[in-house]
C-alpha cells in the first residue's frame, strides 16, 4: 500500500499523468501534448492514426522526454508507463524482464524500426531488454493488451515499438558523460535530408564497472561490469513520387559480468563469470503509392541473428581439496535466427473509411548447447509461422470511430489460430471528451526451446498460450486544454499458460522420460485493474505528469499472486523550464510490494526511487547536463538475492552541430 509519505511525494511532484501521448512527428514536450488534439501514433493500427480514434491504450515517450530526463536505458523509460513492471537483477545490463499488464516477459512483442527483436534462442522468446540503450530514438510507443490481430504471436501482453530518428534538417549531435560506478557513455548521431535521401544513424558506447549484484553485504568484492556498443541506421530513398526504398539496421554487442552458484558449496555469490551477447538485424522494404496516395503497398524482408554465450568453468584443484580453479572458457551458447517476409496494403476507400490488409511469414531457427560436455548434442529446431490479416476502420459523423480486425495464423508445429479485434472511440464536445473501448484476443506460440530442447514435453504437443483482453476508458481535457486526464479499466485472462515442471519430487511417466523436468500447459492467469493518468501544463514554465496502476494479477488455479507483479505502481514528474536554455526537474517511481516466487513464499518489499535532473545551455551549440539517480539511496532488492544500484551522480556535455 502507498504510504502517506509516498502520496505526498507524488503530489508534490505532479498534478498527474503518464508519459504523454505525443504526435508521431513531434518531439515536443509533454505540455505541448496536453493541448494537441491530433496526436498521431502508428502502432495501434499499423497505420498513422490520431490517438483519439484508436480506442486503445497507448503511451508515447518522445525524444524530448528522453533528453530532458537524461534517460540512457530503455527499460528505465518503460518502467514509467502505467501497467508496465520492469525487474532487473542488479545493475545496467543484467537480466531485465518486462511485464505488461501481468503478462509474462516472453508474451509481449518488441520492435525497433519495424524489426522484431524477440530472441528465438531464449527459453520463452523474450527480447533481451537489458542490452537496449537509448540511441537516437525519435519516440517509443507502447500498446497495452492482446494485439495478435495485427502482430501475430508474441503480442498477447502488448507491443513496444521503438522508432529512431530519420530526415529533417541536417544535424549532428555528439554527447559524452561520466559518473558513479566508473560509468562512461559516448554517443554520436546524425540525421537529415539530402535530396531524395532521408537518413538517420547513430553509434553508442556505454561502459560501467557496476556493482557486485549478489553481494548482500553491499561490498563490491567482484564487480559485475557491463560494456555495450550499439549502432542504428534508418534510411529512406525517394525513387520518384510513387516509390520509396527503406533500409534499416540495428546492431548491439555487450559483455556482462554475472553472479552464479559455483562449486564447492553452490551458493549464490559473486563470480568472475561473464556473458557476451550480440544481435544483428536488418530491414529492407519497397513502398508503392498509387491512386494519388489512396492505395499504398509495402513489401519487406526482415532478418535477425542473435548470439548468446556464457563463460566460466571450474575444475577441481589437484593440490588443494575442496578447491576449484576458474577458467574463462565457454560453457554455453545459444544462437537464434529469424527471416521474415511481409506484405501490407492500405486502401483509403473514402476519407472516413480505411481498409488494411496483409500477409507475412517467418522462419525461426535455434541452436544451443551447454559446453564442454562432449556427450551433449546441440539442440536445434526450426519453425515457420505464416499469418494473414485484414482490418476495417470507419468514422461516423466525425465523432465515432469503429475498428474491426481479424487474423488467421498457420504454425508449422501447432496448426492454426484465429484472432479478432474490436475497438471504438467516441469523441464528444469537439474532442474534449473521448470515450473508448477495446476487445482483442491473442496467442503465444510455444518457443523453439520449449518444443525441441531436452525439456520438451514427452507425452503431448504443447498448445499455444491464449489470452482475451478488454478495456473501457475515458480521456478528458480540462483547464483550457492545459490538463489531460485518462482513466482505464482493463481485464486480461490467459489459458494454456506454459509452465515448467522440475520433477522434484518426480511423479508420473513424463518425469521418467524427463528426469530434469519438462514444459507443459497447465496454468490459467488473470490480471485486471485500473490505470489513471494525467498530464498538465501548469504555466508557461512548469509542466507535470503522473500515473497510477492498481492491478490484481493472480494464478487462477492456486489463487496466488503472479510472481514479481506488484498490486500498486505509481510514477510522477515535474519539470521547470524558466528559459528555453535551462531546465530543472525531478521524477519519482513507486513499485509496490510483491512476491518473487510463484508459491508466494519470498516477499519483495516496496520501493521508491527519486531522480533529479538539470541542464543549461553554455552556448547555442553546447549544453551541460547533470542528474542524480536514486537520490535517497533506496536499496530494496529488485529481485530476491540481488542488489539494486545505489545513489549515483552523472554529468555530461551535448554538442549540436
Amino acid at each position: 500500500m502507498i504510504t502517506m509519505r509516498t502520496a505526498a511525494q507524488l503530489a508534490a511532484l505532479t498534478l498527474a499523468f503518464t508519459i504523454q501521448r505525443a504526435h508521431a512527428d513531434d518531439a515536443g514536450s509533454q505540455a505541448d501534448s496536453a493541448a494537441d488534439l491530433q496526436q498521431i501514433v502508428v502502432t495501434a493500427t499499423r497505420t498513422a492514426q490520431p490517438l483519439d480514434k484508436t480506442g486503445s491504450s497507448i503511451s508515447v515517450i518522445s525524444a524530448a522526454d528522453l533528453n530532458t530526463r537524461q534517460t540512457l536505458v530503455l527499460s528505465d523509460a518503460l518502467a514509467q508507463i502505467p501497467g508496465l513492471t520492469v525487474s532487473r537483477t542488479g545493475g545496467v545490463g543484467q537480466t531485465t524482464s518486462l511485464y505488461i499488464r501481468g503478462a509474462e516477459p516472453g508474451e509481449s512483442l518488441a520492435l525497433i524500426d519495424g524489426i522484431r527483436i524477440n530472441d528465438p534462442s531464449t527459453p520463452d522468446g523474450e527480447a533481451l531488454l537489458g542490452d537496449l540503450l537509448v540511441n537516437d530514438i525519435d519516440r517509443i510507443e507502447v500498446l497495452r493488451g492482446p494485439q495478435s490481430t495485427l502482430y501475430g504471436s508474441d503480442a498477447i501482453g502488448g507491443v513496444v515499438n521503438v522508432l529512431t530518428q530519420r530526415g529533417g534538417k541536417p544535424a549532428v549531435t555528439l554527447e559524452a558523460q561520466t559518473g558513479t560506478y566508473g560509468t562512461d557513455r559516448l554517443n554520436g548521431a546524425a540525421n537529415g535530408t539530402d535530396g531524395p535521401l532521408d537518413y538517420g544513424a547513430a553509434v553508442n558506447y556505454y561502459d560501467t564497472r557496476g556493482i557486485s549484484v549478489a553481494d548482500s553485504s553491499n561490498v563490491d568484492t567482484d564487480r559485475d561490469g557491463y560494456r555495450n556498443v550499439g549502432i542504428t541506421a534508418n534510411l529512406r530513398v525517394h525513387a520518384g513520387d510513387l516509390l520509396t526504398l527503406d533500409l534499416r539496421g540495428f546492431y548491439v554487442r555487450s559483455r556482462t559480468g554475472i553472479a552464479d552458484y559455483p562449486p564447492p558449496d553452490f551458493t549464490f555469490q559473486a563470480t568472475p563469470e561473464f556473458v557476451r551477447n550480440s544481435l544483428l538485424a536488418g530491414y529492407a522494404a519497397l513502398n508503392l503509392s498509387l491512386l494519388s496516395g489512396q492505395w499504398t503497398q509495402r513489401v519487406a524482408i526482415v532478418g535477425s541473428d542473435s548470439d548468446r554465450r556464457d563463460y566460466g568453468t571450474y575444475t577441481p584443484s589437484t593440490s588443494a581439496p575442496d578447491t576449484y580453479l576458474f577458467a574463462p572458457a565457454e560453457n554455453f551458447y545459444a544462437e537464434g535466427g529469424a527471416t521474415r517476409l511481409e506484405y501490407q496494403g492500405i486502401v483509403e476507400v473514402t476519407p472516413t473509411n480505411e481498409f488494411t490488409y496483409g500477409a507475412e511469414t517467418q522462419l525461426s531457427t535455434l541452436s544451443t548447447d551447454s559446453l564442454p560436455d562432449p556427450a551433449d548434442t546441440p539442440v536445434t529446431g526450426r519453425d515457420r509461422l505464416s499469418g494473414y490479416y485484414a482490418q476495417w476502420q470507419s468514422t461516423l459523423a466525425q465523432q465515432l470511430t469503429l475498428t474491426a480486425g481479424v487474423r488467421y495464423d498457420d504454425d508449422q508445429q501447432f496448426g492454426g489460430h484465429t484472432s479478432v479485434k474490436l475497438a471504438g472511440a467516441w469523441q464528444l464536445f469537439e474532442g474534449a471528451t473521448v470515450l473508448r473501448a477495446d476487445y482483442g484476443n491473442g496467442f503465444k506460440a510455444p518457443t523453439l526451446y520449449q518444443l525441441f530442447s531436452p525439456y520438451s514435453n514427452p507425452l503431448e504437443t504443447l498448445k499455444p498460450e491464449t489470452a482475451v483482453g478488454w478495456e473501457v476508458g475515458a480521456d478528458q481535457l480540462l483547464l483550457d486544454k492545459r490538463l489531460r486526464a485518462s482513466l482505464t479499466y482493463f481485464d486480461r485472462g490467459q489459458h494454456n499458460q506454459i509452465d515448467f515442471n522440475d520433477c522434484f519430487p518426480a511423479s508420473g511417466s513424463a518425469c521418467s522420460e524427463r528426469p530434469f523436468g519438462y514444459y507443459y500447459n497447465v496454468d490459467r492467469a488473470r490480471a485486471s485493474g485500473i490505470e489513471a493518468e494525467l498530464v498538465a501544463r501548469l504555466d508557461k514554465t512548469l509542466s507535470a505528469w503522473a500515473n497510477y496502476t492498481n492491478m490484481k494479477a493472480i494464478d487462477e488455479l492456486t489463487g496466488l499472486q503472479l510472481a514479481r507483479r506488484p498490486h500498486i505502481l505509481a510514477n510522477g514528474g515535474l519539470t521547470w523550464t524558466p528559459q528555453p536554455t535551462r531546465s530543472l526537474g525531478a521524477s519519482i517511481g513507486y513499485v509496490g510490494a510483491r512476491f518473487d516466487d510463484v508459491a508466494n513464499t519470498v516477499p519483495l518489499e516496496s520501493s521508491k526511487n527519486v531522480n533529479v535532473f538539470a541542464s543549461v545551455a553554455l552556448s547555442t551549440q553546447l549544453q551541460l547536463f547533470a542528474r542524480v539517480e536514486n537520490l535517497f539511496d533506496n536499496r530494496s532488492e529488485p529481485v530476491a538475492g540481488y542488489r539494486a544500484l545505489g545513489q549515483a551522480f552523472y554529468a555530461g556535455l551535448r554538442a549540436t552541430l
